[in-house]
């Protein structure tokens, strides 16, 4: 699609955010170089401290949010990667998940810097958006698990375009190339751009998170 990065573009936007971090990288295998585990914290030494941690979560926790799974496809040759591990579809739950911009068609999620699974996705260049439903919170719990396999026992095909996992239930999925990709602090933030997207026929109520626990959406009636 002429619309869409190729795979030089995709390797153009990982290049970038390696060099960013001053991590390595080399002309013939720009994405291979394993993502790097910076230092984390976002303000000089002799500026202030940042607010207390448990403080910022749980004010933050008063924003209730929607839940995504975020997947990418198997490493290509079903090879094992010694920088971005095993070499099966890769996923993670996502809470960050939010549409960017209309036109182009562009969405974001945010991920930590030592995410396992980020450089997996990376290395893909694209990414599938599950929006997960009220009856899936125990698959958010998969998939929110580090070292598992996630995509034990888990229904999916694969999405129309990138060919990232698209999972069974899902009310509604978005398909994506990586896009481009900024620090954000302890965290990235990747800008991906929409090659597809749809629903499921079935009206599904979203599952939502609230202060720690799950929970599920009641529309209030008309005003």
């Amino acid at each position: 699609m002429e619309d869409m990065m190729g795979h030089a573009g995709m390797a153009a936007t990982v290049v970038r955010y390696l060099r960013s971090v001053g991590a390595p990288t080399t002309a013939d295998h720009p994405v291979e170089a394993a993502l790097p585990r910076p230092h984390l914290r976002a303000v000089r030494e002799d500026e202030r401290a940042p607010v207390d941690a448990a403080e910022f979560r749980r004010v933050l926790g008063n924003f209730a949010t929607g839940v995504t799974v975020v997947t990418a496809p198997a490493a290509h040759g079903g090879a094992v990667h010694e920088a971005t591990g095993p070499a099966g579809p890769a996923g993670f739950a996502c809470q960050s998940f939010a549409s960017l911009s209309l036109d182009p068609p562009l969405v974001s999620f945010m991920v930590a810097r030592t995410s396992t699974t980020w450089p997996r996705i990376a290395r893909a260049g694209v990414f599938c958006v599950n929006v997960l439903g009220a009856d899936q919170g125990a698959l958010c719990r998969a998939f929110a698990v580090s070292g598992a396999d996630k995509f034990a026992g888990v229904e999916y095909d694969a999405a129309p375009v990138t060919g990232s996992p698209r999972l069974a239930g899902a009310p509604a999925w978005i398909d994506c190339a990586v896009h481009a990709v900024h620090t954000g602090g302890d965290h990235l933030i990747v800008v991906g751009r929409v090659a597809a997207l749809g629903t499921t026929d079935e009206a599904t109520a979203p599952l939502l998170f609230h202060q720690g626990k799950f929970g599920d959406f009641t529309p209030h009636g008309s005003r």
